[in-house]
This record gives C-alpha cells, structure tokens and sequence, in this order.
C-alpha cells in the first residue's frame, strides 16, 4: 500500500511537469511510477504510466523511446479485461508509429483501436482515433477509405462546428456519387 502512496507522489510531479510543458521530466516521473506500480504487483497501473510516459515522450519528441514504452501495454489491459485502455494503448503506440513513418503498422494498430472503441462505445474517442487514421489513408493515397473514415468520425461527433457540418454534407454526396 505504501507504494502506492508514493507513486502518487510521482504522478502528482509527473503531472505538474507535463503541465508546465516540461514533457522529458514527465516521462522520467510516469517511468518511475510504472516501476513504483510493478514493485506493488500492480500490473494495469504500471501499464497505465508507461502509456502516460509514452505520450509525455510522443510530446518531447523521444519517438523511439515513446514506442518502447507503450509496447505490450495493450496486452495487459487485455488481459484484466479493460478493453477502453487497451484501445488507448494501441492508439498511443499507432502515433509513435505514424511519427516513425511506420504508417501501415500505424494504420492496422488505429483499425484496432478504433474497433475497441466501438465495442465500449467511447464514440468522441473513436472519432479522434479515426482522424488519425484519416490522415494516414490521405498521406498513403487511400482516398476512398479516408472518405468513408471521415464520414464515420464525423457521425460520431455529437456537435459539428459550421465546417464539419459542410464536410459531412460534401461527404455524403461524394459517396453516394461513388455508391459507397
């Protein structure tokens, strides 16, 4: 119990150093959390912290390292049967991914996460995961897909600023057009 304690500590300063854009020491604070967790035996929240270290790092700029992070944390959070988590995980390492220029890797691994996120109907998560995924299909010339991909985040979305709602209409007459 007393690890727990003190892994709280660490988050509170991991916290506080992203928040001030201070992204490396945050990743250093959430990386000593998942060891304070894993001591404890606690595997889903030492999974927790290393995704939170993943993205402290996406955001410093470690890549390579951000990835290290994250992999495998999915597994984990599949085995304890948190599906939601398992999804973000996934959706963490598909951007280390997408930023390594990995973007079939990427692509497959927001798929995944997108498909998570759906059965746990966190639909404002699956349409920012689905973005990503758009970007990607744009960048590798996967028109149609980015088209049905957008079209689906954008159904997702419960309020459409003015230009959303002009996109979704666009979108709708394109694929119909192609009979989509």
């Amino acid at each position: 119990m007393s690890d727990l304690i003190i892994a709280k500590g660490t988050i509170e300063k991991a916290k506080m150093a992203y928040q001030a854009g201070e992204y490396l020491e945050a990743a250093e604070h959430y990386r000593k959390a998942a060891e304070e967790y894993a001591t404890a035996g606690d595997r889903s929240g030492e999974a927790e912290m290393l995704n939170n270290c993943c993205v402290a790092l996406l955001k410093g700029g470690k890549v390579d390292r951000a990835l290290q992070a994250a992999q495998g944390t999915d597994l984990i959070f599949a085995q304890v049967g948190d599906k939601r988590r398992q999804a973000l995980s996934l959706g963490n390492q598909a951007s280390a991914l997408e930023a390594l220029g990995r973007l079939r890797e990427a692509a497959e691994l927001y798929q995944s996460s997108a498909s998570l996120l759906k059965e746990v109907g966190d639909a404002e998560m699956r349409a920012t995961v689905l973005r990503s995924l758009v970007q990607i299909q744009l960048r590798t010339r996967k028109y149609i897909q980015a088209l049905v991909s957008m079209q689906l985040a954008l159904d997702l979305k419960s309020h459409l600023t003015p230009q959303e709602t002009l996109l979704k209409k666009l979108l709708s007459v394109a694929l119909r057009t192609l009979r989509i």
